[in-house]
């Protein structure tokens, strides 16, 4: 009998699994650092603004909650000291966030969301010797727009913010956090199935 309940629990729990939606989405972003940091009094450590190919899947479990993975390619950032590029780093920034969809009767779904994320080194040059994976918070806030002509497509735009400060190692050994804090825009296209 115990068996019997935890199978047709089991089955159950599967049927409203497969009951959500997948959502992929491809987009381009700009990552815009909005800190810098004060190594003394006259010098300051930037990192630049990049543009980034930034695609994501998303999974509803519903019309209003759903779970969203940035996937990001490798971003490179330029390191700058007073202005001038000391060094160049790279960095993977996997983004998970729990969203809530704000399901109206217009073709505009608004939404926001609040999860972690990750800087993980891939590559560093020039005066960088070493950089520490780093671990942070994000926020999300966008809108879907699905055409009145796309069964499945649909236009995206929204705005994160990451909380990350990742330890940089120069060649001479000199450490500091580097204040990174990035607000990301991104456009792009969305499709459901």
């Amino acid at each position: 009998m115990l068996k019997q309940v935890a199978l047709i629990a089991l089955m159950g729990m599967s049927a409203s699994a497969m009951a959500g939606q997948w959502q992929v989405k491809v987009g381009g972003s700009v990552m815009a650092p909005t800190q810098d940091t004060a190594l003394d009094a006259t010098t300051t450590v930037k990192a630049d603004n990049e543009l980034a190919f930034t695609p994501s899947v998303e999974y509803f479990f519903n019309d209003n909650f759903s779970a969203e993975l940035l996937l990001a390619t490798p971003i490179s950032h330029s390191v700058l000291v007073n202005g001038d590029e000391a060094a160049k780093l790279k960095h993977l920034p996997p983004t998970l966030t729990a969203k809530y969809n704000f399901k109206n009767s217009t073709r505009f779904t608004p939404y926001v969301g609040v999860g972690a994320t990750a800087f993980i080194p891939w590559d560093e040059s020039g005066l960088a010797k070493k950089v520490k994976t780093e671990y942070g918070y994000a926020a999300q806030i966008g809108m879907n727009f699905q055409p009145a002509d796309a069964k499945n497509w649909g236009v995206f735009v929204d705005v994160r913010y990451a909380d990350l400060s990742p330890e940089v190692t120069l060649v001479d050994d000199t450490k500091f956090n580097l204040d990174i804090d990035p607000v990301i825009y991104t456009l792009g296209y969305s499709y459901k199935f």
